[in-house]
C-alpha cells in the first residue's frame, strides 16, 4: 500500500542543529509528491506563525498541526482549534507557582503571551521561537483561545520535573517533553496523532498510509499511530522503541533521505 501523507516534526527532526532544512532538495521533492497527490504536513508542537516562516512558498497548500495538535490548518484553512477551561488554566498557574517556575509562555490562537516582568533578553529569546507574541501583566482572563502552556528548564532536570509535574497536574494537563529541556502543558486528547486523524479524515487516508518522523516526547502519539513511523538517530531512547524504523539523524537530512525512499518505493517504505 502506497504512502499518501507524510507528516514531519520540526526541531530535531526535518531542522538540523542550525534550524534550517536543505530546501532546494526538499523542494524538488515536494514537486514530485504533490504531482503524485502524496499530501505533506508539518507536526510540531511550535506556534502557527512560525511554522509557516519555514515554507514561505508553499504554506498555503500544505497542512500544519501547531502547538501538539491543538491548532490544525490546512492549505491556510483552520480545521481545529482547541481551548483550555478558566479553571484548569487556574490550576495551571498555581502549580507552575508552586514550582516557582519563571520561563512560562502561554501559547494562544491569535498570540503567544510572556509576563511583562520578564527580562528584555529573555524576551528576545522567546521571540526567536514565538514570532507573534506579547507582553502582559498576568496570565489569566487573557482574551485568547489558550492551546497550551510551554515552559523551559536546563535538559538534566527536565526529566525529573515532568514526572512531578505528571503527578501533580497531570489529571487536567498533560505534560509533554518537547525536547531541549523544553516541557509543554497540552489539552488532554490533543497531540500530533489527533492532529493527524484529522487530516487523515479531511483526505480519506487511513493509517497505513502514512509516515510520521519525530525525535521527542511529544511525537510519540504520532510514531506510533501510523504504519510508518520512523525515529531520527538523534531520538530519544523512547521514540526510537516505540517507532517502526529508524532514519538518520536531523543533521544527515534524514528525514529527506526517507523521502527519497519513498518516492523511489524503497524499502522499508513498501
Amino acid at each position: 500500500m502506497s504512502i499518501k501523507l507524510i507528516a514531519v516534526d520540526m526541531d530535531g527532526t526535518f531542522l538540523n542543529d542550525e534550524m534550517a532544512y536543505n530546501k532546494e532538495r526538499f523542494m524538488n521533492q515536494y514537486r514530485e509528491l504533490k504531482a503524485r497527490g502524496i499530501k505533506f504536513a508539518v507536526a510540531s508542537g511550535n506556534q502557527y506563525a512560525q511554522l509557516t516562516s519555514f515554507f514561505p512558498e508553499i504554506k498555503s497548500e500544505i497542512a500544519f498541526i501547531s502547538e501538539n495538535g491543538a491548532f490544525v490548518v490546512n492549505a491556510g484553512e483552520e480545521l481545529f482549534a482547541g481551548n483550555m477551561s478558566e479553571d484548569t488554566i487556574k490550576a495551571v498557574i498555581r502549580a507552575l507557582e508552586q514550582y516557582e517556575v519563571k520561563n512560562v509562555i502561554v501559547c494562544g490562537k491569535k498570540s503567544a503571551y510572556i509576563h511583562e516582568n520578564v527580562g528584555e533578553d529573555e524576551y528576545l529569546h522567546a521571540s526567536k521561537y514565538y514570532y507573534v507574541l506579547k507582553r502582559v501583566p498576568h496570565f489569566e482572563n487573557i482574551d485568547d483561545d489558550i492551546l497550551k502552556f510551554s515552559i523551559s528548564f536546563p535538559a538534566e532536570h527536565c526529566s525529573a520535573l515532568l514526572s512531578h509535574l505528571k503527578n501533580a497536574i497531570g489529571s487536567f494537563v498533560t505534560p509533554v517533553s518537547s525536547g531541549h529541556g523544553d516541557i509543554d502543558l497540552i489539552i488532554p486528547g490533543l497531540h500530533k496523532a489527533s492532529g493527524i486523524k484529522l487530516l487523515q479524515k479531511q483526505w480519506g487516508i487511513n493509517a497505513e498510509e502514512c509516515a510520521a518522523f519525530g525525535d521527542s516526547g511529544n511525537d510519540l502519539e504520532m510514531v506510533s499511530a501510523v504504519k510508518y513511523g520512523v525515529a531520527m538517530d538523534n531520538a530519544q531512547e523512547s521514540i526510537k522503541q516505540a517507532a517502526a524504523h529508524i532514519t538518520q539523524s536531523n543533521n544527515e537530512e534524514g528525514v529527506l533521505n526517507a523521502i527519497d525512499s519513498i518516492l523511489k518505493c524503497e524499502k522499508p517504505f513498501v
